[in-house]
């Protein structure tokens, strides 16, 4: 598997990427990039690679959605009682990066956390798929269970609980929002030399764009 694994490559022909080629501020940046790869039939187009920290300094990745965009930063839902909330708590910082891969391209989201508000909260809630409502109330994110039959029951549990009824936002679930002082886009370009440009935010929030050697 080593060898194979050394020889994967793809040699990325996409055109080239310059600063005049960004749309005025980050964000929108970020939400053209988006709407290309869900053009271009890209399966979760808004998936991102939300890495945090521990108290301990050690790392933990994973996959979340984005499920809001805008000049604050990009916001995903989730418990507040899993193991990333602990982290974000702790540390309240975290990164995000959306991987096209078929485009060439990626986008880095780095910087501070801040809760969303109740409003902006119940706002998407009402939005998910009532299964996933259910789920949200079912699951102890995190916790360590015995086997599937424990979720399946907790499932079946707050099913019955709610019964045909609306399903209210659990306390223990919300939004983050990644309040970015930098936000790199990637290009993918011929022999490894990718076009990398970063916004960079200083301390009143005005920005930056710098170009990075890949």
């Amino acid at each position: 598997m080593t060898d194979q694994l050394a020889g994967m490559r793809v040699d990325y022909r996409s055109e080239g990427f310059d600063v005049g080629d960004l749309a005025p501020t980050w964000h929108e940046q970020l939400a053209g990039w988006l709407a290309a790869a869900q053009a271009d039939g890209v399966v979760e187009a808004n998936a991102m690679v939300l890495a945090t920290a521990g108290p301990d300094g050690r790392p933990t990745s994973r996959t979340v959605l984005c499920k809001g965009l805008d000049e604050r930063g990009v916001v995903f839902y989730t418990n507040y009682t899993s193991a990333k909330s602990h982290d974000l708590r702790a540390t309240r910082y975290a990164s995000a990066t959306f991987p096209w891969y078929a485009q060439h391209r990626q986008a880095h989201v780095r910087g501070t956390v801040e809760a969303v508000t109740a409003a902006e909260t119940l706002a998407y809630w009402e939005t998910r798929p009532r299964g996933s409502q259910l789920g949200a109330w079912a699951s102890a994110q995190s916790v360590r269970v015995r086997d599937r039959r424990v979720l399946d029951d907790a499932l079946a549990g707050v099913t019955q609980r709610f019964g045909d009824g609306p399903v209210p936002v659990p306390p223990h679930w919300g939004g983050w929002r990644i309040v970015p002082d930098q936000v790199e886009f990637w290009q993918g370009r011929t022999n490894r030399m990718h076009d990398r440009l970063r916004f960079e935010a200083d301390r009143d929030r005005r920005w930056t764009v710098r170009r990075l050697a890949p």
